[in-house]
């Protein structure tokens, strides 16, 4: 999945057509009305977004690490589709006052055709400090956290399985939420990021790499 990307010049782009459009004297030929409906539509193509944008809000104050890998380091094969594709321990420490529940998600920033998203964690409670090794795929965990699909189309985790040639960096983020998410199981990623806007208190990233 494609993360939010701005639409570069089409701002540049807008202001061009009705700068043109008022020099044709268009107004006189289609009337003030047509005329504004012509220049609402350009606006709004050159504002939409290609998608969710990845939230900003909260300060990185979580610390999020792995008894599995550090901060830059190769993923374990074990991990990956090379080996036993099972998810990575992660552990974090003390939240935000006032955090809820916390999502998580790990996305492959080098992937061919954009983001690609591999795990997608919500609703996990706010007393949890870890995510044990080998979460099952599953839509509802034991504690009551939700997976969502990753971009492989399975619920829960996907490990990194790019194509061969070059390293691929992993980045693995967790949310702290002043709420639960009302989503449904096995939501998308997108649904998640768009649930989460102006509920963040805090954010934590592990980012490591795997090559084939």
């Amino acid at each position: 999945m494609r993360s939010y990307r701005p639409q570069k010049g089409l701002g540049r782009v807008f202001c061009i057509k009705v700068k043109k459009l008022c020099n044709a004297n268009i107004t006189r030929q289609v009337g003030p009305w047509m005329m504004l409906l012509i220049i609402i539509a350009v606006g709004v193509v050159a504002c939409a977004p290609g998608g969710p944008a990845i939230p900003e809000e909260g300060n990185m104050t979580l610390s999020l690490s792995s008894p599995a890998f550090q901060e830059g380091e190769n993923i374990p094969v074990e991990y990956t589709c090379d080996g036993q594709d099972m998810s990575p321990p992660l552990m974090w420490y003390e939240p935000p006052i006032g955090t809820q529940s916390f999502a998580l998600i790990m996305d492959d920033l080098d992937a061919p055709g954009g983001v690609f998203t591999h795990w997608t964690v919500f609703n996990i409670p706010a007393d949890s400090r870890e995510l044990q090794e080998a979460v099952p795929a599953e839509s509802q965990l034991s504690s009551g956290a939700l997976q969502g699909k990753n971009d492989f189309g399975r619920t829960g985790y996907g490990g990194p399985c790019p194509p061969p040639g070059y390293s691929h960096q992993y980045q693995v983020t967790l949310y702290a939420l002043d709420q639960l998410l009302d989503l449904k199981m096995s939501a998308s990623k997108n649904e998640v990021l768009n649930a989460m806007q102006g509920h963040i208190l805090g954010q934590g990233r592990l980012t490591a790499t795997y090559q084939r």
